[in-house]
């Protein structure tokens, strides 16, 4: 009996001892986790599940009361000539950004992989418009624009340079591209080199010694080893292009006549400038229907490219 005994408070305490761990458990993640998803329901849930539940009315942000309209906004969007100019305007830009933002980001990169002198600063200066406010960029390129490229062109004699800049739809286009890619391409180019930093430096001697030039040694080497680096590059700028919005505004404010609006600042200008925050919630549904299939393509790349390594 008393084996028997002991047996059973043993038992008895194997089982508080996991029940208390088991609480600690669930408190601890609570601890750790409660806050982020209450930051998370407080920030994204309750606005997106509210944005999503006033693009079915007619509600304009100000009166208290709205009726519930269907899908009325959503057929309007869909016929909305401005929203369609916007959205194509942001799939060209962004394709343009995309491209040439990362040939950028990785010519920097293996330019600096290289026996560079003070590479270090180089890195720290090419990254260093990424750190500048959208706002802030925008008008910064708005002045260089118009008065240092004008007067360099009106040195060099080359036309391109003293264009009017925002006169024209071409123009107010170019200039976008070329302030995201100054932006966006030296934090394009850290990743690269991060990525350029984990090839074995075996491949290039075993090239060397086989006569390899530096050309096929990065067509052979470098560039399929960067594969999936390269898809985190290339979505990172196709979500940044495609959310374009306080450049946008600062510096070209969507002129000529609206032609280079991107899709974000037509959904403002309808929701905040028109009054029709239902309106705008339809469209910026839609919108955020397009962003979850490429992120969805992403994942599916990123994973795909991932298992391939």
């Amino acid at each position: 009996m008393t084996a028997e005994k002991g047996d059973y408070f043993i038992m008895n305490k194997k089982i508080r001892i996991k029940r208390r761990v088991k609480l600690g458990t669930i408190g601890d993640y609570a601890l750790f986790v409660g806050p982020t998803m209450l930051l998370f329901t407080l920030l994204f849930l309750i606005p997106l599940v509210s944005e999503i539940f006033y693009s079915f009315t007619n509600w304009n942000g100000i009166d208290p009361t709205f009726k519930f309209m269907g899908i009325k906004n959503y057929l309007r969007a869909v016929k909305d000539d401005t929203y369609w100019v916007s959205f194509w305007f942001t799939i060209k830009f962004s394709a343009f950004v995309v491209i040439i933002s990362n040939l950028v980001g990785f010519a920097w990169a293996y330019v600096l992989s290289g026996d560079i002198p003070y590479k270090n600063f180089w890195r720290a200066l090419i990254y260093a418009p990424r750190i500048i406010g959208g706002v802030v960029l925008g008008f910064l390129w708005r002045f260089i624009f118009q008065n240092v490229f004008v007067q360099f062109g009106q040195w060099s004699g080359i036309s391109w340079f003293s264009q009017q800049w925002f006169t024209t739809p071409e123009s107010s286009f170019w200039a976008l591209v070329i302030v995201m890619t100054w932006s966006l391409s030296g934090y394009l180019m850290i990743i690269y080199n991060s990525g350029l930093a984990a090839i074995s430096k075996d491949y290039y001697e075993a090239a060397t010694v086989d006569g390899a030039s530096k050309w096929t040694t990065l067509k052979s080497i470098t560039i399929p080893l960067l594969k999936g680096t390269t898809t985190r590059c290339l979505f990172i700028a196709i979500n940044w292009a495609m959310l374009l919005y306080d450049t946008n505004i600062s510096l070209t404010n969507g002129n000529p006549y609206r032609t280079s609006e991107g899709v974000m600042m037509n959904i403002y200008a309808t929701a905040f400038r028109s009054n029709q925050i239902a309106y705008g919630a339809a469209k910026s549904v839609l919108f955020i229907i397009v962003l979850l299939v490429v992120s969805f393509g992403q994942m599916k790349l990123t994973s795909r490219n991932e298992v391939s390594l």
